[in-house]
C-alpha cells in the first residue's frame, strides 16, 4: 500500500519532469534573444558556465569523495570525455539551428530521437523491439523519407539533433552517476579550452562583448544556469517517477518548440512538414503503447 509520503514523491516527482520539459520547450526563446551573439560564442560560454556551475552545485551537495571518484575509474571516466564531446556537437548543432530559423527542424529531430535510441538499443545492445515498436520505427523513417522526397535533401539538423543525442544516450547507458556529476565531468576538460577561446575572442573584439548590448551578455551568463537546472529537475523526477512517465512526457518539449518555432518565430511549415509530423506521432502513439506493455509485463513480473 502507498503510504502519504510516497504519493507525495510521486507528485513532486511529475512536477518535476513537466517543469523540466516545459524549460526545454521554451529555451528556443532563450537562444533567438542572444542574437546577434554568433552561435559558436554561445557554446563555448555554454560549455564552461555548465562546467562552472556544476562545479557549485556538486561543491554544495556532494562529499570530496564523492566529486574526486570518477577519476579513479580510467574507462569511466573516458566515457563521460567522450559523451561531453558528444554533447557539444549536439548543443551546436540545436543552438545553430534555433539562431537560424529552423527550430522545425530541431523538433522533427527531438521527436525522432526516442526511436533512434531504440534503434541503436536493437543493433548495439541486441534489445528485441516488440511489435508496436517496430511499427514506430517504421512510421519514423516513413516521416522522414517524405520530407527528403519533398524537399529533395536530407533534414541535417533534426538527423543530426537526434543521432548526437542517441549517441549520447548510448554512451551513458548504465553509467551509475548522479546527474549533476556526470554533466560536471562532461563538460569540466573542455572548459579551460573553451575560456581560453573565449578570453582570445573578447580580446580580439570578436566575442559577445563585441556585440555592444550589456543587456545581452548578462542573458548570455545565464546560458549555464538554463542548461543545469531542466537536468536537474529530471533527475529529481527521475529519482520519484517511473521510465513510463519520464518517457511520455518527453515529447511535451519539441511540441512546445514546435508551436513556438510556427506561431512565435513564423517559420514557414509546408504542408508535407505536417504530413511528416502527423506520421512521426502516429508512430509515437505505438511507440508509447509499446513502452506502458513492457513497463506493465516488468511491473507484473517483479511482483
Amino acid at each position: 500500500m502507498e503510504t502519504v509520503d510516497s504519493k507525495k514523491e510521486y507528485r513532486q516527482g511529475v512536477i518535476s519532469v513537466l517543469l523540466c520539459n516545459c524549460l526545454w520547450g521554451m529555451l528556443p526563446i532563450y537562444w533567438q534573444w542572444l542574437i546577434p551573439i554568433d552561435s559558436i560564442t554561445i557554446i563555448y560560454y555554454r560549455v564552461f558556465l555548465v562546467a562552472l556551475v556544476c562545479l557549485g552545485v556538486a561543491l554544495k551537495v556532494h562529499t570530496k569523495e564523492e566529486i574526486l571518484a570518477p577519476l579513479k575509474n580510467r574507462s569511466q571516466l573516458i566515457r563521460l570525455i567522450i559523451a561531453g564531446l558528444v554533447i557539444t556537437i549536439n548543443w551546436s548543432i540545436y543552438i545553430y539551428a534555433v539562431n537560424s530559423g529552423r527550430v522545425i527542424q530541431t523538433s522533427i529531430g527531438y521527436y525522432m530521437e526516442p526511436l533512434v535510441v531504440c534503434l541503436f538499443g536493437m543493433f548495439i545492445f541486441k534489445e528485441k523491439a516488440n511489435k508496436y515498436k517496430a511499427f514506430a520505427l517504421i512510421m519514423g523513417a516513413i516521416g522522414v523519407l517524405a520530407v527528403i522526397i519533398y524537399f529533395r535533401q536530407i533534414p541535417t539538423i533534426a538527423l543530426g539533433v537526434s543521432i548526437s543525442f542517441s549517441i549520447y544516450a548510448a554512451i551513458k547507458r548504465g553509467l551509475q552517476m548522479p546527474p549533476t556529476l556526470s554533466l560536471l565531468y562532461e563538460t569540466v576538460f573542455l572548459a579551460p579550452i573553451a575560456l581560453v577561446i573565449i578570453f582570445y575572442l573578447e580580446i580580439n573584439g570578436t566575442g559577445a562583448l563585441a556585440v555592444g548590448e550589456p543587456g545581452k551578455y548578462v542573458l548570455l551568463l545565464l546560458c549555464g544556469f538554463l542548461t543545469a537546472l531542466p537536468l536537474m529537475l529530471f533527475a529529481n523526477a527521475a529519482n520519484k517517477t517511473n521510465m513510463f512517465i519520464l518517457g511520455l512526457t518527453e515529447y511535451i518539449s519539441p511540441t512546445i518548440a514546435l508551436i513556438i518555432s510556427i506561431f512565435y518565430f513564423k517559420e514557414d511549415f509546408a504542408p508535407v512538414q505536417l504530413i511528416a509530423f502527423a506520421i512521426i506521432w502516429t508512430g509515437l502513439i505505438f511507440f508509447t503503447i509499446g513502452e506502458y506493455k513492457e513497463y506493465k509485463n516488468a511491473g507484473n513480473s517483479e511482483s
